[in-house]
């Protein structure tokens, strides 16, 4: 089944690539690797909840968080380079957890974006990851992730 099919089965709907926020491009190639900058969890613009996880936002909002970060560097990443059935592999993701500061599961917010790349890309989806807890991100974001893919 290609990764297309899996997010049709998985009921999800890529969205239209966000626009960064800011002087940077959201994507550079160089050879078969692809470099995404970090992804906010943005829906039509704006960001879906403000705050830091463990304060004001659940483990499992910021799961979603992560998920929705996660969908919104796959439509990215089809942008540019014309379509997810070119992955050939997910390498590593960092994500960013705005974090209260006795908040220390930063790697169960960062699991639901593996798990989304495992269950689109299968085995390819698996990568190396750092999940990272940080005082404050860019617009308030709970979360920000960054992504690198290896494409063909």
């Amino acid at each position: 089944m290609s990764p297309e099919e899996r997010l049709k089965k998985l009921g999800i709907e890529l969205p239209e690539a966000p626009a960064p926020f800011g002087s940077y491009i959201p994507v550079v190639r160089t050879g078969n690797l692809v470099f995404l900058s970090g992804i906010l969890p943005v829906k039509q613009g704006k960001l879906t909840k403000l705050g830091r996880v463990g304060e004001n936002i659940s483990l499992d909002e910021a799961r979603e968080e992560a998920r929705t970060a996660t969908i919104n560097a796959l439509s990215v990443l089809k942008a540019n380079v014309g379509g997810l059935d070119k992955v050939k592999r997910c390498i590593k993701i960092t994500g960013y957890v705005a974090s209260a500061p006795d908040f220390t599961e930063q790697p169960k917010v960062l699991n639901a974006a593996s798990d989304l790349l495992y269950e689109i890309f299968g085995e390819a989806g698996k990568h190396v990851r750092a999940a990272v807890g940080v005082n404050v991100l860019p617009l308030n974001s709970p979360v920000e992730i960054e992504f690198i893919f290896e494409v063909i």
